[in-house]
């Protein structure tokens, strides 16, 4: 029987969660808890065999939240389940040593597999390859690095592309004929990564995509 603590702020939720999951035969939610802190305080009485949580929650984060019990040279297994699922969540993930993301609009079926596999200490990011997880973790890293600040909004998928494409020696209208989209609409993303970075002027975001391309390799 594995042995699970549920996080979650929405008790509504957290009731449909617990139901479906302690009808299963190989399941069992122990406890629950509504915030960040009170998440760190069951683990402790509780040292459940897999944590499921929310990523955002009040006092303080999933991730928050279990980055301060691994500190504590403990090592929870842990599942995190969001609304939100993009890259940057996933690194979210990553960093704070959890196994797996999935969507809370995931299949009871799938939901079950991602906690059994997470229990054995395999991840679970769904459809996410091993090399998939790793490309997102260096991308993310390397901003990081180099900002020398973990990024309160971070690029999204298309934004890093044209960061991509930029450094590539590419302009506007060749990155939007690339993409299949307006000139405009890359001159959007072009402003809205340089606010990101808080970059200041076109020759120095064009230095820094040249570089973190160099740096990518």
């Amino acid at each position: 029987m594995i042995r699970i603590l549920f996080a979650d702020d929405h008790k509504l939720f957290r009731q449909g969660i617990i139901s479906l999951l302690d009808n299963n035969d190989y399941l069992c939610v122990v406890g629950e808890a509504e915030n960040g802190k009170e998440l760190i305080t069951k683990y402790y009485e509780l040292k459940p065999d897999v944590v499921l949580s929310d990523i955002n929650m009040p006092l303080g984060t999933g991730p928050e939240s279990i980055q301060k019990i691994r500190n504590k040279d403990e090592s929870p297994k842990v599942l995190f389940l969001s609304m939100y699922t993009g890259d940057e969540y996933i690194h979210y993930a990553l960093k704070s040593g959890a196994l797996g993301l999935v969507s809370k609009s995931i299949m009871k079926g799938e939901l079950i597999n991602a906690i059994l596999a997470v229990a054995k200490g395999n991840k679970y990011f769904m459809g996410k390859s091993d090399e998939d997880l790793e490309n997102i973790k260096k991308k993310y890293t390397l901003i990081e690095k180099k900002k020398r600040y973990v990024l309160v909004d971070p690029l999204t998928r298309k934004e890093f592309e044209v960061l991509e494409l930029v450094g590539e020696g590419l302009t506007s209208s060749e990155i939007a004929d690339k993409l299949g989209v307006s000139k405009r609409t890359v001159d959007v993303h072009r402003s809205k990564i340089m606010e990101k970075l808080n970059i200041k002027s076109l020759p120095a975001f064009i230095k820094y995509a040249v570089e973190f391309n160099i740096d990518k390799k």
